[in-house]
């Protein structure tokens, strides 16, 4: 009997140590994915389907990511005007090396982009 209850309060007295909160599953053990690099944007005459198979909408806020899962939201911030802008993944792109991220044309114009053409930015998985 009193061996059952040792292991029962070595037990809780696990559960509740801080190295148990990181144990709780993979949200928890994953910080926030970062990245930085050179963003670009689909010209506002470009047409067609994207990658995920739906029709390129310019007034969207979307974009062109090489990896990321299609519907993974983003936070694109512009490390000059620290503009930023959230976009859904629904492409692959950009395929020019050194850049990130191909944004859509409504994105760019919200990030003040689209007469620049490629902007320094920082990105994050929401």
């Amino acid at each position: 009997m009193r061996t059952w209850l040792i292991i029962a309060a070595v037990a809780a007295w696990r559960a509740t140590a801080p190295e148990a909160a990181f144990a709780q599953g993979p949200k928890a053990q994953q910080p926030a994915k970062e990245f930085s690099g050179t963003a670009s944007h689909y010209g506002k005459g470009y047409s067609g389907k994207t990658a995920s198979g739906v029709r390129y909408d310019p007034s969207k806020f979307t974009a062109a990511h090489r990896t990321l899962p299609f519907g993974t939201k983003v936070l694109v911030i512009d490390k000059a005007t620290k503009r930023s802008v959230t976009v859904v993944v629904n492409d692959r792109g950009p395929f020019i090396k050194g850049r990130v991220i191909d944004l859509s044309y409504a994105a760019a114009q919200a990030l003040k982009m689209d007469r620049r053409g490629l902007i320094k930015v920082t990105a994050s998985i929401q």
